[in-house]
């Protein structure tokens, strides 16, 4: 049988299923296309259909990979950390922002998982002093893989929220993407989020728990003037924006994702 046989006769889209080919055989895809009237070795072909098997079950195809592109980098990932998402690029993007006057600035990263918000900007920060913290040390052990593998230099914490190995200097920048799904969301149990680290998704409670203690514990570890910037939920915008000029914020506002929705909010400190 040839790949062009297998193609049509797969359940999956084309895309995920010449993804899938490309980890069984061990080749690129310009390969498959072109070469696919090649007869398959039934040994691949059974590597493939184990990976087809998972995916039809519905888990996640970066998981199945173990890798996904952020912000123009390849990151590995696993079930302990959340899947990268387009839309995170934004908070990199925020965060950039806010310290691209400042020398050497100081960043705070609040549950890093993967690390692909911290390495993103250490890397493209490289006089800056970044430190990423996170409750999970099986987490933590993937950040600090792709952090290797990329090259990137950071510091590596463990702790929940602001309760880690900080030492008394404060930031420039804190960022975070935390857990901000309300625990009764419908959308935990559908599609990719059934398979991603529950405790990374939500608070356990309305969703704005996590996002209470970053906002309401940042003033206290940024310098004057320093910058806050929080990844959160489609309909969350007024309350963060609200929990940042309670928390004595100026300058605040909501960035707009690539689907229009404001996805990040960010503030600075009165200088």
């Amino acid at each position: 049988m040839t790949l062009r046989e297998r193609l049509a006769g797969s359940s999956l889209p084309r895309l995920e299923a010449h993804l899938l080919w490309q980890r069984a055989l061990g080749v690129s895809r310009a390969w498959l296309i072109a070469h696919d009237t090649d007869p398959l070795d039934p040994d691949r072909v059974a590597t493939y259909q184990a990976l087809e098997d998972r995916r039809l079950a519905g888990e996640p195809i970066a998981y199945i990979l173990g890798h996904r592109e952020f912000w123009g980098r390849d990151f590995l990932v696993t079930p302990d950390v959340l899947i990268p998402r387009p839309d995170t690029e934004l908070l990199v993007d925020c965060g950039l922002h806010a310290i691209q006057r400042i020398t050497a600035p100081r960043v705070l990263d609040l549950g890093t998982g993967s690390g692909i918000v911290a390495i993103s900007l250490a890397l493209d920060r490289p006089d800056a002093c970044v430190q990423a913290t996170d409750c999970s040390q099986a987490a933590l052990a993937v950040a600090e893989m792709n952090a290797r593998a990329l090259g990137a230099k950071l510091l590596f914490s463990l702790g929940n929220w602001y309760d880690s190995q900080l030492d008394s200097s404060r930031y420039h920048l804190i960022v975070s993407n935390p857990p901000y799904i309300d625990a009764q969301d419908v959308h935990l149990a559908q599609g990719d989020l059934r398979f991603e680290p529950r405790s990374a998704l939500t608070d356990g409670a309305d969703g704005l728990q996590a996002l209470r203690r970053i906002v309401q514990g940042a003033p206290v570890h940024l310098v004057p003037g320093g910058a806050l910037c929080v990844e959160h939920g489609w309909d969350q915008a007024a309350a963060v924006r609200a929990l940042f000029l309670s928390s004595g914020f100026v300058d605040v506002a909501s960035l707009r994702d690539l689907a229009d929705i404001e996805r990040v909010t960010w503030g600075r400190l009165p200088a």
